[in-house]
Order: C-alpha cells, then sequence, then structure tokens
C-alpha cells in the first residue's frame, strides 16, 4: 500500500515501467508506490538494477511510466507532453547525475545561468553568481569545466541545481565520480543547501553512510519498494 500523508510534494501509486528488448519486453518498475513530504530528504538504497535510477527518471519527467499515477505537487505527470514536462522540471526540479553535465564551452556562470534564462529570469547572471558564491567557487566564474577538478565541477553542477529554487532535488549517486574526501565535502555542502533553502530531496546512494543522513530510508529491489 502507498504510504500516505496529508500534502505529500510527491505521490506515487503503483508505478510500473516496462521497455522493450530483443528478449522481449523488461519489467524494470513493478508497482511502486511512495510518497515524499515537502521539505523531506529521502535516502533510495537497493542493488544495482533494482530500478533506483529508473524510478528518479520518471520522476523527473524523463521517462514515460507505463502504468500508474506520478504526482508532483499536485499535478500529474503521466500524460503530459514533452514540453509540459520540460516546463515542470524548469519550475520545481533540480537534478544531480554522477556525471557533471556541464556544457565545457561555457564558463562556470553561464553553466549555472542557463536554467534561469530559458526561464526568462531577467536576473539569470546575478543569481548563478550567488549560487557559485554559496558553493565557494566565487573565485571560479569564468573559468571554464575543463580548468576545474572534479570536485569543484560538481560543485558547479549543486549551484545549477539549486539556482532555482526547486521544490525538488533529486541526486543520483552524486558522489560517483569523486575520491572519497572530495565526495564527503560535496555531500556535506548538498545537506547544508538542502537545509538552508528547505529542499525536499531523494538521494540515490550505495553508501550507507550518506543514506543515514536522509530521514528516511526506502529500500528499492527487483522494482519494488522492498522496506
Amino acid at each position: 500500500m502507498p504510504i500516505l500523508t496529508a500534502n505529500p510534494l510527491v505521490q506515487v501509486r503503483d508505478l510500473h515501467l516496462t521497455v522493450p528488448s530483443a528478449a522481449g519486453p523488461v519489467n524494470i518498475l513493478r508497482g511502486i508506490d511512495l510518497a515524499v513530504d515537502a521539505g523531506e530528504a529521502v535516502g533510495i538504497v537497493g542493488p544495482s538494477g533494482s530500478g533506483k535510477t529508473s524510478l528518479l527518471m520518471v520522476l523527473a519527467g524523463l521517462e514515460s511510466a507505463s502504468s500508474g499515477s506520478v504526482c508532483l505537487g499536485g499535478q500529474e505527470l503521466v500524460g503530459l507532453d514533452e514540453d509540459a514536462l520540460a516546463r515542470l522540471r524548469r519550475d520545481q526540479v533540480g537534478i544531480v547525475f554522477q556525471a557533471f553535465y556541464l556544457i565545457p564551452t561555457m564558463t562556470a556562470l553561464e553553466n549555472v545561468a542557463i536554467p534561469l534564462e530559458l526561464a526568462g529570469d531577467p536576473r539569470a547572471s546575478a543569481k548563478a553568481e550567488a549560487s557559485l558564491r554559496a558553493v565557494g567557487l566565487g573565485h571560479r566564474l569564468t573559468h571554464l569545466p575543463g580548468q576545474l577538478s572534479g570536485g569543484e565541477q560538481q560543485r558547479v553542477a549543486l549551484a545549477r541545481a539549486f539556482a532555482p529554487a526547486p521544490r525538488l532535488l533529486l541526486a543520483d549517486e552524486p558522489t560517483g565520480n569523486l575520491d572519497g574526501a572530495t565526495g564527503a565535502a560535496v555531500m556535506d555542502l548538498l545537506f547544508d543547501l538542502r537545509a538552508r533553502f528547505g529542499t525536499t530531496l531523494l538521494l540515490i546512494t550505495h553508501d550507507p553512510d550518506l543514506a543515514a543522513r536522509c530521514g528516511r530510508i526506502v529500500h528499492i529491489a527487483d522494482g519494488r519498494v522492498a522496506a
């Protein structure tokens, strides 16, 4: 049964995702039920191939569910066209992946300003600069990604995700490409920013210590919520 709350920001009911393959249909998500309150931090854990990343992709509107219901802030995602999903991501969702996905020919400032500019924010550059300063990169505004360390690139990605003040932050193994010390510093920063802005967080991680920093842990196994 779904975990029901009074006013969840995220409400997933009986979510299924089936994709075709040469060997026949593959059932990746098999009836996920999940509710997440505004401001909550939820760690999502489980073995490789269990469906964790696919769940986040559906929540971000980057993958279409086969059936079920996915509501974000009361808005149903299933059935929305690509333009509507893009607007929803722009207005409500920040995403941080293991890969940094920075545009190599743009400076740190330009990379962070992109989502703000797409939203038509007249203060895009100023907000991008403030976001970079918040992650300790005020001295790196004009540097290209290739001139930054891995930890600095992920901090730029964090600044980009937080700059539009999203209601929901989806983070998929955000320290996977970083060494231990750098990854720990990035996660300290992520949790600090989340607390500062009251952002709802869904964090995929294989690290039990990171998952334990969240208020709740959800175990995914074989495309289902196991615990």
